[in-house]
Protein backbone atom coordinates (compact mmCIF):
# COMPACT_ATOMS: atom_id res chain seq x y z
CA UNK A 1 0.00 0.00 0.00
CA UNK A 2 1.34 3.32 -0.83
CA UNK A 3 2.06 5.71 1.97
CA UNK A 4 -0.59 8.58 1.27
CA UNK A 5 -3.38 6.06 0.70
CA UNK A 6 -3.71 5.67 4.82
CA UNK A 7 -4.20 9.27 5.53
CA UNK A 8 -7.61 9.67 6.87
CA UNK A 9 -8.43 6.13 7.23
CA UNK A 10 -7.72 3.53 10.23
CA UNK A 11 -5.54 1.29 11.04
CA UNK A 12 -7.14 -1.53 13.23
CA UNK A 13 -4.49 -3.99 14.68
CA UNK A 14 -4.41 -7.95 14.20
CA UNK A 15 -5.61 -10.03 17.18
CA UNK A 16 -1.80 -11.19 17.02
CA UNK A 17 -0.78 -7.93 17.87
CA UNK A 18 -1.01 -7.86 21.82
CA UNK A 19 2.03 -5.26 22.45
CA UNK A 20 0.58 -2.70 25.25
CA UNK A 21 -1.58 -0.02 23.66
CA UNK A 22 -1.62 -1.23 20.16
CA UNK A 23 -3.44 -4.68 21.60
CA UNK A 24 -6.81 -3.86 19.92
CA UNK A 25 -6.40 -0.40 19.00
CA UNK A 26 -7.90 1.50 16.12
CA UNK A 27 -5.85 4.66 14.62
CA UNK A 28 -7.07 7.29 12.96
CA UNK A 29 -4.13 7.98 10.20
CA UNK A 30 -3.26 11.57 10.83
CA UNK A 31 -0.44 11.70 8.14
CA UNK A 32 1.38 9.87 6.05
CA UNK A 33 3.80 10.30 3.13
CA UNK A 34 7.46 9.23 2.49
CA UNK A 35 8.82 10.36 5.73
CA UNK A 36 6.69 9.02 7.84
CA UNK A 37 3.73 8.33 9.30
CA UNK A 38 1.71 9.68 12.37
CA UNK A 39 -1.99 8.91 13.90
CA UNK A 40 -3.50 8.64 16.70
CA UNK A 41 -5.30 5.15 18.73
CA UNK A 42 -8.91 6.44 19.30
CA UNK A 43 -10.01 3.93 21.27
CA UNK A 44 -7.73 3.82 25.05
CA UNK A 45 -9.40 6.50 27.04
CA UNK A 46 -7.15 7.00 30.02
CA UNK A 47 -9.51 8.31 33.03
CA UNK A 48 -7.21 11.16 33.18
CA UNK A 49 -9.00 14.60 34.32
CA UNK A 50 -8.25 17.07 31.18
CA UNK A 51 -8.63 20.17 33.05
CA UNK A 52 -5.83 18.68 35.15
CA UNK A 53 -3.25 18.98 32.41
CA UNK A 54 -5.21 21.40 30.12
CA UNK A 55 -7.20 24.16 32.27
CA UNK A 56 -10.24 24.97 30.76
CA UNK A 57 -10.67 22.30 28.11
CA UNK A 58 -11.89 20.01 30.06
CA UNK A 59 -15.96 20.80 30.07
CA UNK A 60 -15.47 21.06 26.05
CA UNK A 61 -14.38 17.33 24.92
CA UNK A 62 -16.45 14.78 24.01
CA UNK A 63 -17.58 11.81 25.96
CA UNK A 64 -16.01 9.91 27.64
CA UNK A 65 -14.79 13.26 29.15
CA UNK A 66 -11.13 12.00 29.76
CA UNK A 67 -7.67 11.92 27.82
CA UNK A 68 -6.91 9.42 25.73
CA UNK A 69 -3.23 7.75 25.28
CA UNK A 70 -2.77 8.42 21.85
CA UNK A 71 0.16 6.65 21.54
CA UNK A 72 3.93 5.40 22.66
CA UNK A 73 5.16 8.08 21.26
CA UNK A 74 5.44 11.81 23.53
CA UNK A 75 3.56 11.19 26.20
CA UNK A 76 4.29 14.39 27.74
CA UNK A 77 2.65 16.15 25.08
CA UNK A 78 -1.11 16.71 23.64
CA UNK A 79 -2.77 16.96 20.79
CA UNK A 80 -6.37 18.05 19.88
CA UNK A 81 -8.13 17.18 17.27
CA UNK A 82 -11.73 18.64 15.88
CA UNK A 83 -14.46 18.36 13.98
CA UNK A 84 -15.57 21.03 11.87
CA UNK A 85 -18.97 21.17 10.12
CA UNK A 86 -19.04 22.36 6.64
CA UNK A 87 -15.69 22.56 3.74
CA UNK A 88 -14.96 26.31 4.34
CA UNK A 89 -15.26 27.26 8.03
CA UNK A 90 -12.73 26.69 10.57
CA UNK A 91 -11.99 27.70 13.99
CA UNK A 92 -8.71 30.27 14.98
CA UNK A 93 -6.04 28.14 15.92
CA UNK A 94 -6.69 25.46 13.52
CA UNK A 95 -5.93 23.75 10.85
CA UNK A 96 -7.34 20.79 8.48
CA UNK A 97 -6.11 17.77 7.95
CA UNK A 98 -8.67 15.90 6.18
CA UNK A 99 -12.37 15.46 5.62
CA UNK A 100 -14.07 17.12 9.05
CA UNK A 101 -11.07 16.38 10.91
CA UNK A 102 -8.56 19.04 11.75
CA UNK A 103 -6.21 20.12 14.40
CA UNK A 104 -5.81 22.76 17.08
CA UNK A 105 -3.82 24.50 19.08
CA UNK A 106 -4.39 24.48 22.47
CA UNK A 107 -3.07 27.31 23.38
CA UNK A 108 -5.60 28.71 21.61
CA UNK A 109 -8.93 29.51 24.09
CA UNK A 110 -11.34 27.05 24.03
CA UNK A 111 -14.09 29.98 24.22
CA UNK A 112 -12.54 30.90 20.58
CA UNK A 113 -12.58 27.33 19.36
CA UNK A 114 -15.18 25.82 19.97
CA UNK A 115 -18.13 27.64 19.65
CA UNK A 116 -17.16 26.33 15.69
CA UNK A 117 -16.76 22.66 15.97
CA UNK A 118 -18.58 19.65 16.40
CA UNK A 119 -16.80 17.88 19.03
CA UNK A 120 -13.27 17.49 20.70
CA UNK A 121 -11.01 14.93 21.72
CA UNK A 122 -7.35 15.57 23.44
CA UNK A 123 -4.95 13.28 23.37
CA UNK A 124 -1.47 12.18 25.10
CA UNK A 125 1.25 11.92 22.62
CA UNK A 126 0.99 9.73 19.10
CA UNK A 127 1.72 6.77 17.43
CA UNK A 128 4.44 7.79 14.70
CA UNK A 129 6.23 5.18 12.15
CA UNK A 130 10.02 6.19 10.78
CA UNK A 131 9.89 6.27 6.95
CA UNK A 132 9.23 2.61 5.39
CA UNK A 133 8.13 1.46 9.38
CA UNK A 134 4.40 1.52 8.63
CA UNK A 135 4.82 0.12 4.75
CA UNK A 136 6.70 -3.19 6.04
CA UNK A 137 4.05 -3.51 9.29
CA UNK A 138 1.22 -3.43 6.78
CA UNK A 139 3.45 -5.51 4.63
CA UNK A 140 4.23 -8.17 7.67
CA UNK A 141 0.12 -7.86 8.22
CA UNK A 142 0.15 -6.66 11.67
CA UNK A 143 -2.74 -3.89 10.68
CA UNK A 144 -6.00 -3.93 8.76
CA UNK A 145 -6.56 -0.91 7.07
CA UNK A 146 -10.18 0.18 6.95
CA UNK A 147 -12.28 3.00 5.59
CA UNK A 148 -13.34 6.28 8.73
CA UNK A 149 -16.42 6.98 9.41
CA UNK A 150 -17.36 10.28 10.84
CA UNK A 151 -18.33 9.36 14.70
CA UNK A 152 -14.95 7.22 15.18
CA UNK A 153 -13.04 9.96 16.24
CA UNK A 154 -15.69 11.26 19.04
CA UNK A 155 -17.26 7.68 19.64
CA UNK A 156 -18.66 7.86 23.01
CA UNK A 157 -18.35 3.91 23.53
CA UNK A 158 -14.50 3.90 22.94
CA UNK A 159 -13.97 0.14 24.51
CA UNK A 160 -16.02 -1.06 21.89
CA UNK A 161 -15.06 0.53 19.04
CA UNK A 162 -12.37 -2.25 17.78
CA UNK A 163 -15.32 -5.10 17.57
CA UNK A 164 -17.43 -2.19 16.06
CA UNK A 165 -15.31 -0.99 13.31
CA UNK A 166 -14.50 -4.85 12.43
CA UNK A 167 -18.32 -5.93 11.98
CA UNK A 168 -19.20 -2.92 9.99
CA UNK A 169 -16.51 -4.30 7.44
CA UNK A 170 -18.45 -5.51 4.07
CA UNK A 171 -15.44 -8.92 3.53
CA UNK A 172 -14.04 -11.59 5.58
CA UNK A 173 -12.09 -8.86 8.46
CA UNK A 174 -16.00 -8.77 9.74
CA UNK A 175 -15.11 -12.28 11.62
CA UNK A 176 -11.91 -11.01 12.90
CA UNK A 177 -13.94 -8.76 15.47
CA UNK A 178 -14.86 -12.24 17.79
CA UNK A 179 -11.70 -13.75 17.83
CA UNK A 180 -11.38 -13.93 21.66
CA UNK A 181 -8.97 -11.56 23.22
CA UNK A 182 -7.90 -15.09 25.04
CA UNK A 183 -6.72 -17.42 22.15
CA UNK A 184 -6.79 -20.23 24.86
CA UNK A 185 -10.34 -19.66 25.41
CA UNK A 186 -11.36 -20.64 21.71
Amino acid sequence: MTADRTTGRLLVSTPQLDDGVFHRSVILMLQHDVSGAQGVVLNKPLGADVDSVLPGWGEHIAQPQTLFQGGPVQLDSALGLVTVPGEDALPPGSQRLFGSVAIVDLDTPPLLVMPEVGGLRIFAGYAGWSAGQLEHELQRGSWMVVDSLADDLLTDDPEHLWQRVLRRQSSELAFVAYFPSDPELN
